[in-house]
């Protein structure tokens, strides 16, 4: 098995020794991120989960959920051909005409398709609603409330000097349009954790954000025996009755997997980050750790 950093907190604190100071890219546990960021707007009355949205016919909770219809551009071919090839990132307006983005690709809040153009949407609404940059309100509303502030968003090759890219030490983190965070593998675990522990949002936003649409399951390859997606987080089953919430980000070079499991007898958060590795690999060691430090927990065998 390849080389994994991994960070676990235990019942709101750090295993010994766990924490990582490894800087890596985020990918897409940075919709768990956006996720809060939106829910801390409808918090405040800003924004309304099941209102239509002027971008429509889709509402925000449908957005964050990937049931809006829309298109991925990840089906474009061009685009991994260009990011291979280390160019320079499409601007968003021709990324969105490449797709042929408005026109829906199922109906919406009947289907479902991962979509990052939807969270591109998330993103453009946040800062539209602000009148904000991305940072900024990530920063004021979701890092410095949840004590977690060594994070940042990545827009050009020169924010990248101290990521740990793996094999994709060329990659720009513009292609990436709905915002690529970056941040110790530590506080990813800890962000996670601290989201649900610490009053961030009322109680009836997290339950809101833990409701799930089961997809299906079992999935090659990785530990889920039923998987689902609520509002910016997958949220599955795995073998032994354990429910797992949280995101898996990956991209050119790594994958990062950040979940969190809650029992009766106690709470363990766990991030692992792999270079030049498989989803199946991390998640399999994500788990892993998880039922090891459940076990010490509760002091019986998964």
């Amino acid at each position: 098995m390849s080389a994994l950093s991994n960070s676990l907190v235990i019942n709101g604190q750090f295993l010994a020794g766990a924490p990582s100071e490894q800087i890596v890219p985020w990918w897409s546990f940075g919709k768990t991120v956006l996720a809060a960021t939106a829910l801390t707007l409808v918090r405040d009355g800003m924004l309304v989960l099941d209102e239509v949205l002027p971008a429509g016919p889709f509402t925000l909770r449908q957005l964050l959920r990937h049931e809006a219809g829309l298109a991925d551009y990840g089906e474009l071919a061009d685009y991994h051909a260009a990011v291979a090839r280390g160019d320079e990132p499409w601007s968003a307006d021709e990324m969105l005409k490449r797709l042929d983005a408005t026109r829906l690709r199922y109906q919406t809040g009947v289907g479902w398709g991962y979509s990052n153009v939807g969270y591109l949407y998330i993103r453009q609404l946040i800062e539209a609603v602000t009148g904000k940059a991305l940072q900024s309100v990530i920063a004021q509303r979701v890092l410095r409330p949840l004590g977690v502030s060594n994070v940042r968003l990545v827009e050009a090759p020169a924010d990248l000097h101290d990521v740990d890219m793996g094999s994709a030490a060329a990659y720009h983190p513009g292609w990436v349009y709905h915002g690529l965070l970056a941040g110790r593998v530590s506080d990813a675990a800890l962000l996670l954790d601290r989201l649900f522990g610490t009053g961030l949002l009322p109680e009836a936003l997290l339950v809101e954000m833990q409701t799930r649409r089961v997809l299906g399951g079992p999935l090659a390859g990785r530990p889920w025996v039923v998987a689902g997606y609520a509002l910016g987080l997958m949220q599955g089953d795995v073998e032994g009755g354990l429910t797992l919430c949280g995101h898996t980000g990956c991209g050119p070079g790594s994958v990062i997997a950040v979940y969190r499991c809650v029992t009766d007898a106690g709470t363990v958060t766990c991030a692992v980050f792999g270079k030049d590795v498989s989803e199946g690999e991390v998640g399999a060691a994500m788990v892993a750790s998880i039922r090891h430090a459940l076990a010490s927990v509760q002091h019986v065998v998964m």
